[in-house]
């Protein structure tokens, strides 16, 4: 419970100033069917040490794991040099610049990380962060229904290949905003076909979101996708992973035009897996939809003296505009996480991002030629992919990671999470730090599970 200063006094004599007699008389106006009531699911508070026992167990359950699990997730080595860099008190305890003038240094930061952003996506503006990849999906698709004047429609094109995640956050944030999001299924070998839209053909929607590498793991069709798209009149949102664009084609340059917003999850830049977060979102677009873009943009200047400095260009959100007229009510960025993910781009460097992309490659083109030796296992999907891919297994693949999780192995993930009929099909992957002996222990270890079900 936080410290509440206020006295029984002090909270009679409010109350009797607005001319009310109870606290919860100031929230007539929320109907009892939307009240949480009563907190009766809480359990009881415990001590300090009872509390700090209990998380130390809890943590202990993710050391020593050796992890081939990914969908938006991914085990990447960390540079020391980051997080020693990032708990520094001067990042650590800073807050959101508001007053340009003091905070140079962070400004400064923010620039250059919405620099190597954009530059790594290939498009004209990068914003200062979003909660992440999930949540900027949805600012992206509220985005492109106020950027694209030729729609009259409130509708955005979804591809089926796009993670259940990102939809699931999506769909949280704006359904209520007379939004719909139409799927647009994937064909046999999980992508989109070259003429998916087709379907279609002659109806409004906003946008066309594209996931690549897709929640499969497999490339899309991005440039035949794209300029379809744009023929019929939509916009492209790109969901894209970060590490991969080191390779691929990046979205600004998809197509004869190239996507119009792009955004995805900078947890593989530098930020540990964590349990499942925090991580940070990235929106980029192009200069015409700037204004349409949520959250802050950081600009540089020079003051009368002709000395560089830095300062908030763009903040076109509640807390610095009439609430009707924000670009999203979401206010929060991930300050800390982006200061880390910057430290890890200008580390890397361009050479050194191709070098892990292309070591993320390889290391899950070894894992799937090894595991499927291994009999009844099998690739679903035959077209490329970058460093994820999906195997069906000759048992219920949820089993095999349960099993596998007693060998403190995280053996991909179950898509039968997402698809109950997709029960013996395992979404596997591999970083740069699976090693030769990671991937044949994993066969190993997989292999005698499956063994145990045939004798």
């Amino acid at each position: 419970m936080p410290f509440i200063p206020h006295t029984e006094n002090d909270t009679r004599t409010m109350l009797e100033a607005v001319g009310v007699e109870r606290i919860e008389d100031l929230f007539d106006e929320i109907p009892k069917s939307l009240r949480a009531g009563a907190l009766e699911q809480v359990p009881e508070g415990v001590s300090e040490m009872a509390m700090l026992a209990d998380l130390g167990a809890r943590a202990a359950l993710d050391a020593d794991v050796t992890c081939f699990a990914g969908a938006g997730a991914y085990d990447h080595h960390i540079p020391a040099a980051i997080w020693d860099l990032v708990g520094r008190g001067e990042f650590m305890t800073a807050y959101t610049p508001y007053q340009a003038e003091a905070s140079q240094g962070t400004l400064q930061l923010i620039y250059e990380y919405q620099t190597m952003i954009a530059g790594l996506t290939a498009m004209d503006v990068s914003n200062a962060s979003v909660y992440d990849g999930g949540s900027g999906l949805a600012e992206a698709c509220l985005m492109a229904i106020r950027a694209n004047r030729k729609s009259k429609s409130r509708r955005v094109l979804v591809a089926g290949s796009l993670h259940p995640r990102y939809r699931s956050a999506t769909e949280a944030i704006v359904h209520n905003q007379d939004m719909a999001l139409v799927e647009l299924a994937a064909d046999a070998d999980g992508a989109l076909a070259a003429d998916a839209l087709a379907e279609y053909a002659g109806e409004d929607f906003a946008a066309l979101v594209l996931q690549h590498p897709n929640v499969f793991g497999r490339l899309e069709d991005v440039d035949t996708l794209t300029d379809a798209a744009h023929a019929a009149g939509m916009l492209v949102i790109a969901v894209v992973n970060p590490t991969s664009l080191a390779l691929l084609e990046p979205p600004g340059h998809w197509g004869q035009a190239g996507a119009d917003i792009v955004v995805g999850d900078g947890q593989p830049l530098g930020i540990p897996m964590a349990s499942g977060g925090p991580y940070f979102g990235f929106i980029c677009c192009r200069s015409e939809h700037v204004r349409q873009m949520p959250g802050r943009i950081i600009g540089r200047t020079v003051d009368l003296d002709g000395r560089t400095g830095y300062t908030l260009t763009l903040q076109a959100r509640e807390q610095h505009i009439r609430r009707g007229k924000a670009t999203s009510n979401i206010c929060t960025n991930q300050g800390l996480l982006v200061t880390a993910g910057t430290l890890y781009m200008a580390l890397m460097g361009h050479d050194g991002l191709r070098r892990v992309a292309g070591h993320c490659h390889a290391r899950t083109r070894s894992l799937v030629d090894r595991l499927t030796a291994i009999a009844g296992v099998e690739r679903v999907h035959e077209g490329p992919y970058f460093h994820e891919a999906v195997l069906r297994l000759p048992r219920p693949a949820q089993e095999v990671v349960d099993a596998l999780a007693r060998e403190r192995l995280l053996a991909g993930v179950a898509l039968s999470a997402f698809w109950p009929e997709r029960s013996h099909e395992l979404l596997v992957c591999a970083t740069e730090k699976r090693t030769d002996a990671d991937i044949e222990r994993f066969a190993t270890a997989l292999a005698a599970v499956l063994e145990e079900v045939r004798s």
